[in-house]
């Protein structure tokens, strides 16, 4: 009897695309624990609650706004992280019960 093929999880599939870029991964590991990994001197916002602004983690990783945004941008499309503006500043946090979902799904499907 022929087996079924059936098509990947859309979502896990990006999700994975997203964290297949080297920095895309270190960015959403340094969110885990922003104090520790950004400096936020003249934060606007609470990191842990609101997430960290891009200017501070251009800052940390060194690369363009315009590049930063970009991959932000990926990582909030695969889900992963959750953008919130305050004022004129966008912050981004990791979006904790999506990556334990898709965590959870990738265990099921590999």
């Amino acid at each position: 009897m022929a087996e079924t093929v059936t098509s990947p999880d859309p979502d896990l599939v990006d999700a994975l695309r997203a964290l297949a870029n080297p920095t895309r991964l270190q960015l959403l590991s340094w969110l885990r624990e922003p104090e520790r990994h950004f400096v936020l001197d003249g934060a606007i916002a609470d990191p842990v609650e609101v997430g960290v602004c891009v200017s501070h983690i251009q800052a940390k990783v060194g690369l363009a706004q315009s590049t930063v945004s970009a991959y932000m941008a990926e990582l909030q499309r695969a889900g992963l992280v959750r953008a919130t503006r305050v004022g004129k500043w966008t912050h981004y946090k990791r979006d904790e019960q999506r990556i334990a979902d898709l965590v959870a799904r990738l265990g099921q499907t590999l």
